[in-house]
């Protein structure tokens, strides 16, 4: 009984992680082509979909931490992460341009 109880627990807090993760709708960021633009862009997406999971300063909490990923990952590699999901990350939290910009940002962490 205790084993299906605890498994339960786990399954619902790892529900609730992942939900937590996808957090905020598609909103417009203003636009504009310029580098700190799509830099700050970036920034204010990471925060409205990816911060509940990775942290506002990308130091991680339920997803891993996120600032030195540049180092290991190229900017494809973190783009199909984003789309694809891995591990307990769900595919398409962010999609289209907006996917691009913050793999591109997150790409600079190293």
């Amino acid at each position: 009984m205790k084993k299906k109880l605890l498994t339960l627990l786990l399954g619902t807090s790892l529900v609730m992680g992942l939900a937590a993760c996808g957090g905020g709708g598609d909103k417009d960021t203003g636009g504009g082509g310029k580098d700190t633009a799509t830099g700050d862009e970036a920034a204010k997406i990471f925060d409205q979909k990816c911060s509940s999971c990775h942290g506002g300063d990308l130091k991680g909490g339920v997803g891993p931490n996120l600032t030195k990923v540049g180092s290991k990952y190229s900017k494809d590699e973190i783009l199909n992460i984003i789309h694809n999901g891995r591990g307990g990350m769900p595919a398409g939290v962010i999609t289209g341009d907006d996917a691009d910009k913050v793999a591109e940002w997150l790409s600079a962490k190293k």
